[in-house]
């Protein structure tokens, strides 16, 4: 068919399976490209007819900014109560930092998650640090390994943070292997967090020369 020319075909729609065909023009080429254009028609219908197919997510779109400004604005709010280092103010330190938590973790499922991760690491780090000021040591240990698992690299005061909530609990075996770990992630950080890895080993180090001296 003359690709510069246009012709009116005499299509017919099917009412009830909506097959479009062209009875009263019979050619090869036109029930082929009808057959293929009628074969993905069902498809599509079958996968908008699939539980699945009412779940399909639009284009990814970027980051909704009034969301982000809220997080950002209440975990600066929660920094700031942290500050002050009272306990009533860290109490409510810890629900501005979960209402963050909430409101970054039920951003749409079709948003980039490469920034939703790093700010998710923020938060539960910053709450395992009001948790730990609080003496909540399980929940701090629970958040702090949250943050690592999200953000292992550059994430020197999660680590801390968790052994040091090991220690307090006086699980020092586990304490020992998350320190190890700290180490083989060859997560450095700065010196403050390269200290407080140091303080840590020695602690616990001493805690066992100590046991082992008590058992001779």
């Amino acid at each position: 068919m003359d690709a510069e020319t246009f012709t009116l075909l005499p299509l017919h729609l099917d009412p009830t399976s909506k097959s479009i065909s062209c009875p009263s023009l019979p050619s090869t080429q036109i029930a082929t490209e009808l057959t293929e254009l009628n074969t993905l028609h069902r498809l599509l219908l079958n996968i908008t007819d699939s539980p699945l197919g009412t779940n399909i997510p639009p284009p990814p779109l970027p980051l909704n900014p009034k969301r982000g400004a809220q997080i950002a604005k209440m975990r600066e709010q929660a920094n700031t109560l942290m500050r002050r280092a009272r306990r009533e103010d860290a109490e409510e330190a810890v629900k501005l930092y979960t209402y963050a938590l909430t409101m970054s973790t039920t951003r749409p499922p079709f948003e980039p998650h490469q920034n939703t991760i790093a700010e998710l690491s923020q938060l539960y780090a910053n709450r395992a640090q009001a948790h730990l000021t609080l003496h909540n040591y399980p929940e701090a240990a629970a958040d702090a390994e949250t943050s690592v698992e999200l953000k292992k690299a550059g994430n020197g005061k999660a680590w801390w943070r968790r052994g040091r909530c090991l220690v307090e609990m006086g699980r020092w075996g586990e304490a020992r292997e998350w320190v190890e770990r700290w180490r083989d992630a060859g997560d450095e950080g700065g010196e403050g967090e390269k200290e407080g890895r140091r303080e840590l080993e020695g602690e616990i180090e001493g805690h066992y020369a100590k046991v082992g001296r008590g058992r001779s």
